[in-house]
């Protein structure tokens, strides 16, 4: 059976045009870029026009782009380089409660620091009010980070709005920067950093059909940061290791291959997919924005339906779903997102994340749907028999 993947907010397949590019690379683009010979050359030229064609996409210039191994590490970098970069002193940082364990993880390394942090909530559309944003600056806060679209529901938050909160503090004088983790919404929405008005965006090639391993940290110029790894001077001295050309090829063709038309296409898929189970099943609810996210992405609330075994029992038809972040993936723990939204504990074990890619048909999502109305049903004429013998 062909497998119906519906989970591309985890990761999406390596397009056949990637691959191509890729496996050219690995062949024939072998040296080293910082090598001076003629091998290592090519590969320098081939490093510089991939990343001429990611800047050109997101309308910022080349040497505002560094590479990295991903958008973990991006996240990493862009907020651990900078806060050390900046002088001693009492620091403090803005970042919201639904963000990637990538960059909650980093802010409460920075608590251990010394760094004073404000973890803001979410309303239950699962999004940062700017208001809050304004309330929660100090005299003091050097830095907010604001993923631009969440993961698990995706909500887009107010990045723009908060970067004009940025920008006026920082005309009263106050050293003050903007950072977005960017990874999820990279590719599925029109992404302008020269408008969006951040001075770090993080972005990966795995969620747009390129390959895993690498990623980029757009640096505003002027923007001093500090290493987070040593041992060498490449990416202008702020992240060092050897170029991985071959995934900056594929990383640049995937961007090549970014379509708004295929954008819409998921949006369409997903709206039918979520209208056929909530006329179909009852209690069902979409968690978060209905309107305000990515056009991929359906978070749906089940009642009655655990949902891992609901995902077990769609990977059984060959479906994949999943119940949230990849990276939270065998947390005992329910989604912190969905609990910031106001979820419970049980309300968000019994929440499932589809997401859809480019390659998915409407033939496919009918057949999700399908499978899905089935499953909740079996599985909820099971829970009743259960709760009887239990009372």
């Amino acid at each position: 059976m062909k497998l119906l993947y519906f989970d591309h907010n985890a990761t999406t397949p390596l397009a056949p045009e990637v691959a191509e590019t890729m496996a050219c690379a690995l062949r024939e683009v072998y040296g080293n870029a910082s090598s001076v010979h003629s091998r290592g050359q090519l590969a320098r030229k081939h490093l510089e026009e991939s990343r001429r064609k990611i800047t050109g996409y997101l309308d910022i210039s080349p040497p505002e782009l560094l590479f990295t191994s991903g958008g973990s590490e991006a996240n990493n970098l862009a907020i651990l380089g900078l806060m050390r970069s900046l002088p001693d002193g009492q620091k403090h940082a803005i970042t919201s409660a639904i963000e990637h364990p990538s960059v909650l993880e980093v802010f409460r390394q920075l608590e251990r620091e010394g760094v004073h942090v404000t973890y803001l909530q979410v309303d239950a559309s699962g999004v940062v009010d700017v208001e809050a944003i304004a309330c929660a600056l100090r005299p003091d806060t050097v830095l907010i980070s604001l993923m631009h679209a969440n993961n698990e529901t995706g909500a887009i938050q107010p990045v723009d709005e908060a970067a004009k909160l940025v920008q006026e503090r920082r005309r009263a004088g106050q050293r003050i920067f903007m950072h977005s983790d960017g990874v999820q919404a990279f590719g599925k929405i029109g992404v302008d950093l020269a408008q969006l008005g951040v001075d770090l965006y993080s972005i990966s090639a795995h969620k747009i059909f390129g390959p895993k391993g690498i990623g980029g940290l757009f640096v505003r110029k002027g923007i001093s940061l500090c290493p987070v790894l040593f041992g060498g001077r490449q990416e202008r001295g702020r992240r060092p290791g050897t170029e991985n050309v071959p995934a900056a090829l594929g990383f640049a063709r995937a961007v090549d291959i970014c379509d708004p038309a295929a954008s819409n296409h998921q949006a369409i898929l997903r709206d039918g997919f979520e209208a056929k189970l909530l006329s179909s099943l009852d209690d069902i609810q979409v968690n978060g924005a209905r309107h305000n996210r990515l056009p991929n992405t359906s978070n749906l609330f089940l009642p009655g339906v655990p949902a891992e075994t609901l995902v077990i029992a769609l990977d059984r038809q060959n479906m994949a779903a999943s119940t949230g972040s990849a990276c939270s993936s065998g947390s005992i723990e329910p989604s912190h997102v969905l609990l910031a939204m106001g979820r419970s504990r049980d309300e968000a074990r019994s929440s499932v994340r589809f997401s859809f890619g480019r390659y998915n048909t409407a033939e496919e999502a009918d057949a999700l749907a399908g499978a899905v109305i089935s499953a909740a049903g079996r599985l909820r004429r099971r829970a009743v028999p259960e709760r009887r013998l239990a009372g």
